[in-house]
């Protein structure tokens, strides 16, 4: 199986701003504010250097799910300075790696495939669900300003 092969058989797009391919596999009914009670969504990332998920932040908790291939390394920065975390999503659960993680909402996140590895499958879900209008893209000198310590690894999550 390669990610070519993956990208074929679930008819992934890219995605737009935030990096890597996708397909959304569930959108639930529309609430009164216009927004959908929730969606899920399967995703690719390479190891290609291009390839990310950009730094960005969304208006509700947002739970991360590994499937297959190699860790997926999340990096996270709270409303703080003194805020940031790694998480490492994939397969070795007794070693710390987590095949599902929540990202609470206003957290910024952005991730790539782990040091090492070639790429990864990976699911999000959310609700209320994911709409265009709620998502957040990083801006890499306000987060390099807030976030001083973690300056290389903001510069190598961000697009303009």
């Amino acid at each position: 199986m390669t990610p070519a092969d993956l990208v074929a058989h679930y008819g992934m797009e890219p995605i737009p701003r935030e990096g890597g391919r996708f397909h959304r596999t569930w959108t639930g009914p529309q609430r009164p504010d216009g927004r959908p009670e929730g969606t899920a969504m399967i995703a690719l990332l390479t190891a290609d250097p291009d390839d990310y998920s950009a730094l960005h932040r969304l208006p509700s908790d947002e739970t991360w799910h590994f499937y297959l291939g190699d860790p997926l390394e999340l990096l996270l920065l709270g409303p703080d300075a003194a805020t940031s975390r790694t998480v490492l999503l994939g397969p070795d659960v007794l070693g710390g790696q987590h095949v599902q993680f929540t990202v609470p909402a206003g957290t910024w996140m952005g991730g790539r495939v782990a040091e090492g590895g070639a790429w990864t499958l990976f699911g999000c879900t959310m609700a209320p669900g994911f709409t265009d209008d709620g998502y957040e893209h990083g801006d890499v000198a306000e987060l390099t300003a807030r976030h001083p310590a973690e300056a290389a690894r903001i510069a190598g999550l961000c697009r303009p």
